[in-house]
């Protein structure tokens, strides 16, 4: 009877054990999740009929750099779809606030491939930020 209650105390551990680990990686799938960027939202306004605005908002960005190619995914989606298939990159500001991240980018966009050196084609862009999960305006 001393052994069976030991084999019984034993499974009851194998068995926490195994709930436990089961908790902790639905624990560490939804850290990742939580780690991952949430985009709020980005909009494109008209400065000129080549000049465009975008502004957008995110949390969970891990840098400016992810910020900003937000912004360049949102461009390139906006490009395309007023029948562009280029923009330049001109200036793009980033600020942090309490884990709320949010973008100002100037692009210049062009049906044909403008002079420079920070070329976006949009539909490569488009493509990369598919893959990538960033959406696009």
């Amino acid at each position: 009877m001393g052994a069976l209650i030991h084999i019984r105390a034993g499974l009851a551990l194998v068995l926490a054990g195994g709930l436990s680990a089961c908790a902790s990686g639905e624990g560490a799938q939804a850290d990742r999740a939580a780690a991952s960027p949430q985009y709020l939202g980005a909009e494109a306004r008209l400065l000129d009929s080549d000049l465009i605005n975008i502004r957008l908002s995110m949390r969970g960005a891990r840098d400016r750099a992810e910020v900003a190619e937000y912004g360049k995914c949102a461009t390139a989606g906006h490009a395309l779809n007023r029948g562009y298939g280029f923009a330049r990159h001109l200036r793009t500001n980033v600020e942090e606030d309490g884990g709320l991240w949010r973008g100002d980018a100037v692009y210049t966009v062009s049906a044909d491939r403008p002079r420079g050196l920070r070329i976006i084609d949009a539909r490569e862009a488009v493509a990369d930020c598919a893959q990538k999960g960033i959406p696009t305006v």
